[in-house]
């Protein structure tokens, strides 16, 4: 196991550097940042792309940005979660929804998040500090701090205690 980690903060430290060089400023990154296997960035347009310290991403995550995504301090994120802000847009039929192009917002998420295995946040969206997305969300609508989001379904952190 040891040999295993190893080799995945080995991996991680030349992606980073790559990703560095290739998308040079629209990348940056805090302190003891680091990701698992397979790990996907795009930086389109002039966007950017920022992440606080200790984020962590597991296997086969992926942030595609043409406008802009930050990420606060201490956020974690369970496997194969998708990060995009930007949609295609599909309003006239005649055209091919390929040719239309795209609507861009940036995304925000707070610091000390846990992000659950296989969500997918859309454009636009805001999520404040200490919140919990349950596996398998779709998050397309701003989320304040302190709260646990399970299946569309919103919980303070106060109700759970409860």
């Amino acid at each position: 196991m040891i040999l295993i980690k190893a080799w995945y903060r080995f991996t991680g430290l030349i992606l980073k550097w790559f990703y560095r060089v290739v998308f040079g400023g629209g990348f940056h990154y805090g302190k003891r940042f680091h990701m698992r296997r397979a790990f996907q960035l795009t930086v389109e347009n002039g966007a950017r792309v920022t992440l606080g310290d200790d984020v962590f991403f597991n296997d086969f995550c992926a942030l595609h940005a043409r406008k802009g995504i930050t990420i606060g301090d201490g956020t974690i994120f369970g496997e194969n979660v998708r990060i995009y802000d930007h949609n295609h847009r599909f309003a006239d039929p005649s055209q091919p929804i390929k040719d239309q192009g795209y609507t861009e917002a940036p995304v925000t998420i707070g610091k000390h998040c846990w992000i659950g295995s296989n969500v997918t946040i859309l454009k636009g969206v805001t999520i404040g500090d200490n919140v919990v997305i349950g596996a398998g969300c779709v998050v397309a609508q701003d989320v304040p701090s302190d709260v646990i989001v399970r299946q569309d379904v919103k919980l303070s952190m106060e109700e759970i205690r409860r």
